[in-house]
């Protein structure tokens, strides 16, 4: 039998959002904690399905409870499930990201979400030095078909410190993030083939993968920054 986000997961924050409050949440706790089980078994499947062409060293299933110690929004939990999927480093950078939310609310999300202050500089050097690899994978078909052919994410308002605002990769330069997104309708959500296009869909991401890895791992000069 194969593995299916189950309706319950999306039943039961339909309610949630209603009724977000510890009373209401702990006299429905053995029913929340049934649901999540059976959604771990989604994240541990599309993990193992990831594992067959990517190499993932661990799957993180986020927890329902909400930090709002600094938060205006004092509601004491989530209102969806997320878990992120992370490639095996050094080597390998990039990572898999799932929400599922009612509503019409999940999507996934793949890319570079906060990249350290020395790994931002690099790529930004890189797409200086040059940007025809990173245009091409995202002007490819098969690519941007999945993906969009553009990078989501915040941005510089001009230029980077050091960079020149006129140059003609500066729409790459200035980003500071490196994020594509797909949403889905709870119908899809809940088909019976989604984790398939869960998986498709993060298969497609792998030539930026490839790309940002072999940039991250190496200086401008395509030394290996790696130790044997």
């Amino acid at each position: 039998m194969s593995v299916t986000v189950p309706k319950a997961a999306l039943d039961f924050f339909k309610q949630l959002e209603k009724n977000n409050n510890r009373d209401w949440f702990n006299e429905r706790k053995k029913e929340f904690k049934t649901v999540e089980a059976e959604v771990k078994q989604v994240y541990n499947s599309i993990f193992e399905t990831l594992n067959l062409h990517d190499d993932i060293d661990k799957v993180k299933m986020f927890r329902i409870y909400r930090d709002v110690r600094f938060s205006k929004n004092k509601s004491p939990y989530k209102t969806h499930f997320g878990g992120s999927f992370h490639r095996t480093k050094p080597k390998l950078r990039g990572g898999y990201y799932l929400h599922i939310q009612p509503n019409n609310e999940s999507f996934l999300a793949t890319g570079f979400w906060e990249p350290a202050k020395e790994d931002l500089l690099r790529i930004r050097k890189e797409f200086e030095m040059d940007d025809s690899e990173i245009r091409a994978i995202l002007a490819n078909k098969d690519f941007n078909s999945v993906w969009g052919d553009t990078f989501e994410g915040d941005e510089v308002k001009t230029a980077p410190k050091g960079f020149n605002k006129e140059h003609k990769a500066i729409d790459l330069i200035k980003k500071k993030q490196f994020i594509f997104t797909k949403k889905y309708t709870d119908k899809e959500v809940l088909s019976n083939n989604f984790l398939d296009e869960v998986n498709s869909s993060f298969k497609a991401i792998r030539p930026f993968f490839d790309y940002m890895s072999d940039v991250l791992t190496t200086d401008l000069n395509g030394v290996s920054l790696i130790e044997e």
